[in-house]
């Protein structure tokens, strides 16, 4: 089974196929605690290294929506999928700018403060990847932005404890504790509604963090992938 690096170079050269000698915007969604960011991190180290064709990064989690707005309906699963995220601001602040060449905003609030942040504007050259990480990007209104997107797979019983680790003492492992409702509920909907595994270009499964594999891999453009690869 290969390791780590030799997946992260075999994704390296699947997305420096996308929209080759033009901008390419390609999402990285899965569970919190799939591991996204990290590998997204990753990439763009790798990317650094080999200086070829140039990866850039950023989070979906820099578009919360305030705490106001996230918990006005309630804290129950529904308003966790449906109210977490501005999607507005997102295309405004990313997607536009970057479709027409023009610096980005790479994020707008910080969720940990509840507070805007100071808007930074970021250059990119014209023929790089951007791959932004985060959760629920599969979702029909933000499937069309992407050219390309990577489904991280991993079950509940692994992406719980492991985005929990970041938050010691606060949640409990089990996915059903109630602690996870919410969140895990709030994925679940997602699920039934979007199934993201089969829309991604490409599924990664990243339980075994050492060695993950990829398990499915389709053109760009081309029909969803069969079967379903349901966590």
């Amino acid at each position: 089974m290969p390791d780590r690096r030799v997946v992260l170079h075999q994704l390296l050269s699947l997305l420096r196929e996308v929209n080759i000698g033009k901008r390419a915007l390609v999402a990285i969604d899965g569970l919190d605690g799939a591991g996204k960011t990290v590998l997204a991190e990753e990439l763009v180290e790798v990317a650094d290294q080999d200086g070829l064709r140039p990866i850039s990064s950023l989070s979906i989690d820099g578009f919360h929506q305030p705490r106001s707005v996230r918990y006005a309906n309630g804290q129950g699963p529904d308003p966790f999928y449906r109210d977490s995220y501005d999607y507005d601001a997102f295309i405004r602040s990313v997607v536009t700018p970057f479709r027409h060449g023009l610096s980005i905003t790479p994020a707008v609030w910080n969720v940990d403060a509840d507070l805007a942040v100071l808007p930074k504007q970021v250059s990119l050259p014209e023929d790089c990847v951007l791959l932004v990480d985060g959760i629920f990007l599969h979702r029909p209104e933000l499937r069309d932005l992407w050219d390309a997107s990577l489904w991280v797979q991993v079950p509940f019983t692994v992406s719980v404890p492991r985005g929990n680790s970041r938050f010691a003492g606060q949640f409990d492992s089990d996915p059903e504790a109630q602690s996870n409702h919410r969140y895990v509920g709030g994925q679940r909907l997602y699920f039934a509604q979007c199934s993201p595994w089969d829309h991604a270009t490409w599924v990664l499964d990243n339980e075994d963090l050492a060695h993950p594999a990829i398990r499915g891999i389709r053109t760009p453009g081309s029909s969803p992938l069969s079967p379903r690869l349901n966590p």
